[in-house]
């Protein structure tokens, strides 16, 4: 989109607000395709939901004397990322689609994988993996919005800070744990 150098109108904002009433939240200066968009959050949504039963796996099945900061840290995360999931649900239905839930096609959406481990050790190295590859998902996903779509990208700016503290703490279990 063009970038106007003069501000509508107030009676121009009134006219045009009545006339797109229905649109919502997505008004005539949304300069993306809103469905793309909607896809792009499925696919986060999908990824957000795999890493929080990933992490409520490693947090019921976590064993051995250092397991249990590992563990509660893998609940905390878990609890995150289902927050993360209701808010990007949330911004899906602002722009007009449909949160896909469907459990059917939840890990082909993902961008991180359902990855069980076995050890702490390797539970831990897993959801650090996860955590890098959402990170690297959500800045790409930044850039490409950019000034386009400011609310969107400040929701995806706030979870890649969650993700990045997330893989912090990773890789500090890590090193206790080696």
């Amino acid at each position: 989109m063009e970038s106007r150098t003069e501000l509508s109108s107030t009676q121009e904002l009134r006219e045009r607000a009545r006339r797109q009433v229905m649109d919502g939240p997505v008004t005539q200066g949304y300069d993306l395709d809103p469905q793309h968009v909607v896809r792009l959050l499925n696919e986060a949504l999908a990824t957000e939901w795999v890493c929080a039963l990933r992490y409520k796996r490693h947090y019921f099945v976590a064993k051995g004397i250092k397991s249990r900061l590992a563990a509660q840290e893998f609940l905390e995360h878990a609890n995150q990322e289902l927050d993360h999931a209701d808010r990007i649900a949330e911004r899906i239905v602002q722009l007009g689609g449909e949160p896909d839930l469907n459990p059917d096609g939840l890990s082909a959406r993902s961008h991180a994988q359902y990855h069980a481990g076995t050890g702490l050790a390797e539970m831990i190295t897993e959801d650090l993996v996860a955590e890098r590859i959402a990170i690297d998902s959500y800045r790409e996903m930044v850039q490409f919005l950019g000034d386009r779509d400011p609310t969107t990208r400040r929701l995806l700016e706030e979870i890649l800070a969650v993700e990045e503290e997330h893989a912090d703490d990773l890789v500090d279990l890590l090193e206790q744990e080696r």
